[in-house]
């Protein structure tokens, strides 16, 4: 059933199981990283659905937990000439999975985060 047939609290519902397997999505993502793009496509395709909810600012945080992630992974990658790559690659890891676990928590709290902030 489309999102704009549901009363609000079916699609709040609808859009909180959407962003669990974006957050799942992501986790798989921190061993396989093809996950996180699978994810991405659903953030950007369903985001509009659920605009005007709390659920919205899961996806914004997961879209933008995405590209910071990918930024830094670039730079990660670009820095394996000076070896300093290795850690900022360690460092944007475990900001991704931090990311993951915050949005996630406050999914299950029912609370919103906020995706201007990066921690």
């Amino acid at each position: 059933m489309e999102p704009s047939v549901l009363g609000e609290d079916g699609r709040v519902e609808q859009g909180r199981k959407l962003a669990t397997i974006c957050y799942a999505l992501y986790a798989v993502s921190c061993l396989i990283g093809v996950a996180a793009v699978a994810a991405i496509i659903i953030n950007y395709l369903k985001r509009d659905d659920y605009a005007g909810t709390w659920v919205a600012s899961h996806f914004e945080w997961q879209i933008k937990t995405f590209w910071y992630a990918l930024a830094g992974a670039v730079v990660g990658w670009l820095l394996m000439i000076i070896l300093v790559g290795f850690l900022v690659l360690l460092l944007v890891w475990v900001w991704v999975i931090y990311r993951v676990v915050k949005g996630w928590l406050a999914l299950y709290e029912g609370k919103p985060v906020d995706a201007t902030k990066l921690l």
